[in-house]
């Protein structure tokens, strides 16, 4: 795993460890063997310079975010911000459903828009697939 990744991990308290170290591990199973590192200082992994997750301390939780993940039609995920961007947030371990991580994770290789050029198309996103 990224070393980055792993101190940011280090760096929170329980059980947002606990959490994270739970997701950082099964994004690293699922998506291996993608890109990741701290993006926005935050942990993220990227296939082919696209971002495709990532997840980040919160005041009151850890948010895991799906750059794709509107698209993916899943109940477990809330829309978040302005683009095709989707999220889940934990307080607890326990609340993270390994099999929704699971599916969710291959759904985001499946169904990804383009993050990685939309600045260079003033902000349009393309669907690449």
């Amino acid at each position: 795993m990224n070393k980055d990744i792993l101190d940011y991990n280090d760096k929170l308290d329980s059980p947002d460890i606990e959490i994270v170290t739970l997701l950082a591990t099964e994004i690293d199973q699922a998506l291996f063997p993608s890109e990741s590192k701290l993006y926005h200082a935050h942990p993220a992994w990227f296939i082919d310079g696209n971002p495709l997750v990532g997840y980040s301390k919160r005041k009151n939780s850890i948010q895991l975010l799906f750059w794709s993940g509107q698209s993916f039609d899943e109940p477990g995920l809330k829309n978040e911000g302005s683009f095709k961007a989707a999220d889940a947030n934990y307080t607890n371990v326990d609340q993270v459903n390994v099999d929704d991580l699971r599916r969710w994770l291959k759904k985001s290789i499946s169904i990804q828009w383009d993050y990685k050029n939309i600045v260079k198309r003033k902000g349009v996103l393309e669907r690449l697939v």
